[in-house]
């Protein structure tokens, strides 16, 4: 009795969606909805322009202290005093340490009253060798002995005088290597710390045998540069040209490299003693290139490639031909020609034939048209 009404609900709910997707089917005549048209895609084109550009070789560089002097110690003794700040700017002979002193002070005592000794026995005997009074062996080993204290009294002298170390050239002090309190030895114990000349920089390299397969005979000669400039570990050139003032007569046989040095003028110290920069040679003039920013240049299996928009602005894949960097572009050897538009934006949605709205860099970018609404179907 109770289950005869629970069909009939289900029957007319059947019913009903049954009937909704036949009225569906209807109005829509069979046919899925298309998409909304959508219209060109707006790009940035760069329009280039053969260009003759300098030729160069970039390379991993360090830079270093045109004159690195070590400081140390030439009389030993404990180190008692620190006289300077370390890492500031010194004059030559201003006074970096002091080694004790008192032990020296004693000895130079010693050796002045031996040394006024011996003279006044030279001088006695003087008068007596004139008077035939004492032989010429007597007169000569005590002008002998009168050399020999004054000697002992200029190395006392010295002694006093070194126990105050000074710097032997002007430059910017490192790290002090011993602090108050230790025992300075003399030999390989005696360094107190450095001091390096930054003006000028000087900056080592080397090129490898894919470089030097550049110049003729397979090595650098100073004719073959034309130019050095250093480029920052940010990206940005240093602002005064270099030169080369070092290149090795031979080929390491290790490494198969040529050594060079380049040298820069550092006045304000921008550039400091064991920075890794870029050294860029310039060897030459090429004619007939194109420069495209490294952005729009594309690597494919098949090699470099860029994207034009062709006559019909449309997108056209076309392979290059990519020399080296210059600057934030790649320098582009073939595959181009004047007039060509290359896109240098939205190239992850770009698909070869696919329409583009291009525009030249910098100019404002028109919205791309809003899709036509479907039109209204009657069910």
């Amino acid at each position: 009795m109770t289950s005869r009404p629970l069909l009939r609900s289900r029957d007319l709910s059947l019913f009903i969606v049954v009937a909704s997707v036949l009225a569906l089917g209807a109005c829509s005549d069979g046919k899925p909805a298309a998409p909304p048209a959508m219209g060109p895609l707006p790009v940035t084109v760069l329009e280039v322009q053969p260009q003759k550009i300098p030729t160069s070789i970039e390379v991993m560089a360090q830079t270093e202290g045109a004159r690195e002097t070590e400081v140390r110690a030439r009389v030993g003794g404990i180190l008692v005093k620190r006289l300077y700040q370390e890492g500031e700017t010194v004059k030559a002979g201003q006074a970096l340490f002091q080694i004790d002193h008192s032990s020296y002070e004693i000895a130079l005592s010693e050796a002045r009253a031996k040394a006024e000794q011996a003279s006044r026995e030279t001088k006695r005997l003087k008068g007596l060798i004139e008077s035939k009074a004492i032989s010429q062996k007597e007169y000569d080993d005590a002008s002998s002995n009168n050399a020999i204290a004054q000697a002992a009294l200029r190395q006392a002298e010295l002694n006093l005088a070194w126990t105050t170390v000074t710097a032997p050239v002007a430059g910017t002090t490192g790290r002090a290597a011993k602090s108050e309190g230790n025992l300075v030895t003399v030999g390989g114990d005696s360094l107190l710390t450095s001091i390096y000349q930054l003006n000028p920089m000087w900056v080592r390299f080397s090129l490898g045998e894919s470089d030097l397969a550049k110049f003729p005979n397979g090595r650098v000669s100073a004719k073959d540069v034309s130019g050095v400039k250093l480029v920052q570990a940010n990206g940005a050139i240093y602002g005064k040209p270099g030169k080369l003032n070092f290149l090795a007569s031979n080929i390491d046989t290790t490494l198969g490299t040529q050594a060079l040095r380049a040298e820069f003028a550092n006045p304000d110290s921008q550039l400091l003693p064991g920075q890794f920069v870029r050294i860029r040679l310039l060897t030459g003039e090429r004619d007939g290139v194109f420069l495209v920013p490294q952005s729009a240049v594309v690597q494919t299996e098949q090699g470099a490639m860029v994207m034009l928009a062709d006559a019909d602005n449309k997108v056209a894949p076309r392979p290059v031909q990519a020399g080296e960097w210059l600057g934030r572009d790649w320098v582009i050897l073939g595959g181009l020609k004047a007039g060509d538009k290359v896109i240098v934006d939205n190239l992850m949605k770009l698909r070869p034939g696919a329409p583009v709205a291009p525009h030249p860099p910098g100019a404002p970018v028109a919205p791309p048209p809003a899709p036509a609404p479907a039109p209204a179907k009657q069910g």
